[in-house]
């Protein structure tokens, strides 16, 4: 009878440590699992494509406050700018106001640096701007011909995307007539009186430019809310015949 027990709890021990080895090896291929997509978010936010949300009002009717957008941050490093393309951007000097922190309890704080650290979080946002690339390296852009008009390179411009106060016409408040340096970009929001964009800051150090090596990504689509959902369009016909300036 003693030895019936004796085997019978040695063949219990065999399949007790068979279970506990095999949930070890569960929780580790878990483990493993979320190691390797925080892992592949994180390269995918820092070379490919990362998430921002829109801070104000400039974009207008194209994109909303607190619009989430993607942004392709192959552009400008391996795919050129284009003429239209909605783009994020670092600050050029100035054109940002510096506003303190936001005040967040740690665990919505922790939560956040997370979700930024895979890209589906942009903490960041109010450190950059968003605009559409009216003028290239070489690009002469005037504001504005007798219809309201800017031309590029001689080139006026229809403008679908635009967002203009009740009865005016001209498609900025102030009138300009610049050529775009090399390395640098002439910006737009879409919501023209209400951008401050390179036109605004024409008369800063900055001449209202932007360099091209402060460009983030070209903006793809709205992510959310999904009642804004879309591409965003560059409006290639709208550039079509403008070509570019000296290079």
């Amino acid at each position: 009878m003693t030895n019936d027990t004796n085997d019978t709890a040695r063949r219990a021990r065999p399949r007790q440590s068979n279970r506990a080895r095999g949930w070890k090896i569960f929780v580790r291929d878990i483990l493993l699992i979320f190691v390797a997509a925080l892992f592949i978010s994180f390269m995918i936010k820092t070379f490919l494509i990362r998430s921002f949300y829109i801070p104000s009002s400039s974009m207008e009717q194209t994109l909303h406050i607190d619009d989430r957008i993607i942004v392709n941050q192959l552009e400008p490093g391996l795919m050129p700018i284009q003429h239209g393309d909605v783009v994020v951007f670092k600050d050029p000097g100035g054109w940002l106001t510096a506003t303190p922190p936001a005040q967040v309890n740690s665990f919505s704080g922790a939560v956040d640096a997370v979700l930024g650290f895979i890209g589906l979080s942009a903490p960041d946002s109010n450190d950059h701007l968003i605009k559409r690339v009216i003028g290239l390296p070489g690009d002469r852009v005037v504001c504005c011909n007798d219809f309201g008009q800017i031309t590029v390179n001689g080139v006026p411009l229809e403008e679908p995307y635009i967002t203009l106060p009740a009865g005016v016409t001209k498609a900025t408040r102030d009138d300009f007539s610049i050529t775009v340096p090399q390395g640098k970009l002439w910006v737009l929001g879409d919501n023209r009186y209400n951008s401050a964009d390179s036109s605004f800051h024409r008369n800063d150090p900055t001449g209202g430019f932007v360099p091209t090596k402060n460009v983030v990504g070209r903006a793809l689509l709205i992510s959310w809310p999904v009642k804004h959902w879309t591409w965003l369009d560059n409006y290639p016909v709208t550039f079509h015949d403008v070509g570019t300036g000296s290079k």
